[in-house]
């Protein structure tokens, strides 16, 4: 006690005001304490694995890469290539950006973290990332629901495609689904910022993730916590509801079909999407569900899931179209060999 005390007390004379500071940072660190930055969050990137955070950046680095390189190939092809302005390839370029976007928003201040140390970010900047992380994930739900109501329109439908489905009925429902994005999500970083935060203002996460930053807030924050919830339901409920109808009437449409090749045909045109509803939809909703009610898994599971969920699905999706759709896939060779 007396060490302590000793400490505040002048040696001789009056203390000036950098010794007084000096001295006051002293005893903060004798009791483990940190000073606060009210207008500064701390990102700690992945708790408990911090001596692999250098290994795990690799990973993050190239997934990311491939993701840009993928993502901007398709949107180069599909601008170049008259014959590729359909709504299906429209769609695909949709999708593209959103990809492009995803981890956009979490992986250079994720590398910053792993490789320079830097995990300071302004509270504006925090609930920034948030809103746009958490909006174009929506968006991307949007669009593969308009993808799913495509497909069917496609394969139900096929005599009225062209008329159903026109580019400007397309920009539309793109339009829609970034408002609806928006008007969903704006309120989440709006109820967050209302609320008082912890002193420490520690987020132990990669990212400002709507459920890490909840947990620095002190104050009560059950009309949060619910919207959060209502939120999740409402958007993945209301578009996995959607896109099971479309496909249920693709299914009841395609058994109705005589022949085997038209059904071939039929079922190969929706695999592809099929694919990438898979890449989305499970981790995306693993990692919230683990995040909502399990208790006792280790925090670095949650992180690396919501990094799994942001980064994967980007870089699969190219992969996957390039693969499965022989028109675009011809079209790349095109362009790849050309250079």
């Amino acid at each position: 006690m007396e060490t302590w005390c000793t400490a505040c007390m002048p040696s001789q004379g009056t203390l000036s005001i950098s010794e007084l500071y000096r001295r006051i940072n002293h005893l903060m660190a004798a009791f483990n304490l940190t000073s606060s930055d009210p207008s500064t969050f701390i990102l700690m990137g992945i708790p408990g694995l911090e001596a692999a955070h250098i290994w795990i950046s690799i990973p993050f680095a190239t997934f990311y890469i491939i993701s840009l390189l993928g993502n901007f190939t398709l949107l180069s092809v599909v601008g170049k290539e008259q014959t590729l302005h359909k709504p299906m390839y429209l769609l695909l370029c949709m999708l593209a950006l959103t990809d492009i976007a995803t981890p956009t928003f979490v992986v250079p201040k994720a590398l910053c973290i792993f490789w320079f140390n830097l995990k300071g970010i302004t509270v504006a900047g925090c609930f920034t990332q948030m809103f746009f992380l958490h909006m174009v994930s929506v968006m991307h739900s949007a669009v593969l629901v308009t993808m799913a109501f495509d497909r069917y329109i496609a394969i139900c439908n096929p005599l009225r495609y062209a008329t159903i489905l026109t580019n400007a009925r397309l920009a539309k429902l793109g339009l829609a689904g970034l408002i609806r994005a928006v008007l969903f999500i704006l309120p989440l970083p709006l109820l967050v910022s209302q609320q008082p935060f912890c002193a420490n203002c520690i987020i132990p996460h990669t990212q400002c993730e709507y459920i890490a930053v909840a947990k620095m807030v002190c104050g009560d924050i059950t009309v949060t916590r619910i919207y959060g919830l209502v939120l999740m339901f409402v958007i993945n409920g209301l578009d996995l509801t959607l896109i099971a109808l479309s496909y249920g009437l693709i299914i009841r449409a395609v058994l109705r079909i005589s022949s085997k090749r038209a059904h071939q045909k039929a079922l190969n045109t929706c695999t592809t999407h099929i694919c990438v509803m898979l890449t989305y939809y499970t981790p995306g909703l693993f990692s919230n569900i683990t995040h909502q009610f399990s208790q006792g898994i280790s925090p670095y599971i949650h992180i690396i899931l919501a990094n799994i969920y942001l980064l994967i699905p980007p870089m699969l999706n190219p992969i996957i179209y390039g693969v499965k759709t022989k028109e675009l896939r011809d079209k790349v060779g095109k362009y790849t060999c050309r250079r």
